[in-house]
């Protein structure tokens, strides 16, 4: 069907095709799915699907909604999966693997990349909308490991990204998403990691200011080596009732070492008990899914520069009651970074704040405007947004996602590598 193509094509009617057209939950009705095997399959499907105007998602994880559409075509790249150690802790990684089997992989040499906090979470999508994870404060965003991407661009041309290769590209890659070409193969700086001692701390819900401050106060005098986050769920039914947490991994597998830094956490105010314990950095990644029956999302996020307590109150005031809110740590090696070193450019921030707003489908435009409108409060506390925790593509995202001169820059990228805008069916930067 597609000439010099040597992968899988999936057509509708195989549950090979139902799984490659469904991302996070959004089943599309694309007119095909193609699976391809390298660099080389990657660029003649391109081809392909610009000879015939169709609509063009890629996927790694399919971890949002836009990996799929109806009527183009799905660039799967799940058979693009290989993690391979090579030597000075360098490993390269397709793009279509996930990180949790990237950690499982890499716990057999004692390495880890920081990524993501998800299992099946793509190794393509998540790097290049940044990568905030579970080292972020020891090692960083995702790109701060990067080294070189083997990129396929929209004329398809097969080039290495790097900071003496193709730089301009390389600069946009690290966070203006795939906006730019087709990654197939990631070559990162794997970092030492034998183990992580990492849990949850639960605190009562009626505790939630002062846990705040507690926990503000304990982590801007804690090692870096501690990354944390406060997540707090409503209730969703009787068997779900609503909780706090905080969520801790320090970053190494001295467990007294460990302890030392987190029991300060265990004495706050509140807490009801732990689970924290030595344990395997796959063993940190979850996968999370929605709660029964709750379909559509509503969701915002930012970034505080200063996790003051004037934002606690406005948090703390706020009636999210349908929300999952979610309260992560930054503050260490991601600020070291200059900001205009890559498209991603809130380094100064303190803390990620995120929320998501579950909902029936049939809820009422008025529902969804209360969830933003106590939104807008906390978000005058915030800057910006984190492109890789939007699920949609809302009026004002992409001026949130990149500050002027960034957004200029990216632009100018666009206008260089894919100027006819192929690849468009994403956080899109229009050249």
């Amino acid at each position: 069907m597609i000439e010099g193509f040597a992968g899988a094509i999936l057509l509708p009617g195989s549950a090979e095709y139902l799984m490659a057209a469904t991302a996070y939950g959004k089943v599309g009705t694309p007119l095909l799915a193609v699976r391809p095997t390298d660099a080389a399959d990657v660029a003649v499907a391109i081809a392909y699907a610009r000879a015939e105007g169709l609509v063009l998602s890629v996927r790694s994880g399919g971890h949002s909604p836009m990996n799929t559409n109806d009527g183009g075509m799905v660039l799967d790249l799940s058979r693009i999966r290989g993690v391979e150690v090579q030597a000075d802790n360098r490993v390269r990684l397709g793009s279509g693997a996930v990180w949790g089997n990237v950690a499982q992989e890499l716990q057999r040499y004692d390495l880890a990349v920081s990524s993501g906090d998800t299992y099946t979470v793509g190794v393509g999508g998540l790097t290049l909308g940044g990568g905030i994870g579970w080292l972020v404060r020891q090692y960083g965003l995702a790109i701060d490991s990067l080294r070189e991407a083997e990129v396929v661009l929209p004329n398809g041309a097969i080039v290495t990204a790097s900071d003496t290769s193709e730089p301009e590209l390389f600069w946009a890659l690290r966070g203006g998403g795939g906006n730019f070409g087709v990654v197939t193969r990631f070559t990162f700086e794997a970092h030492p990691l034998r183990g992580v001692v990492a849990g949850a701390i639960t605190v009562q819900p009626s505790h939630f200011a002062e846990t705040l401050r507690g926990w503000r106060d304990v982590m801007r005098d804690s090692p870096e080596l501690l990354n944390s986050t406060v997540f707090v769920t409503p209730e969703f039914g009787p068997e779900m009732p609503a909780q706090t947490k905080l969520l801790v991994c320090y970053g190494g597998a001295d467990l007294d070492e460990a302890m030392t830094a987190i029991r300060p956490l265990l004495a706050l105010p509140g807490v009801t008990g732990n689970d924290v314990e030595l344990k395997l950095f796959v063993e940190v990644f979850d996968e999370p899914s929605a709660p029964p029956g709750s379909i559509r999302i509503v969701d915002r996020n930012g970034f505080a520069r200063d996790f003051d307590d004037a934002l606690i109150d406005r948090l703390s005031n706020a009636s999210f009651s349908s929300a999952v809110l979610m309260v992560r740590y930054l503050r260490g090696a991601l600020n070291r970074v200059p900001v205009d070193a890559t498209a991603f450019a809130y380094r100064d921030a303190e803390v990620f704040v995120s929320y998501a707003a579950f909902l029936p489908p049939d809820a009422p435009v008025e529902a969804e405007r209360r969830i933003l409108d106590d939104w807008a409060v906390v978000a005058e506390s915030l800057t910006g947004t984190y492109g890789n925790f939007n699920l949609g593509i809302y009026p004002d995202v992409l001026s949130l996602m990149y500050p002027p001169a960034t957004a200029e820059r990216l632009r100018a990228a666009k206008r260089r590598y894919d100027p006819e805008n192929v690849l468009a069916h994403n956080l899109n930067i229009v050249p």
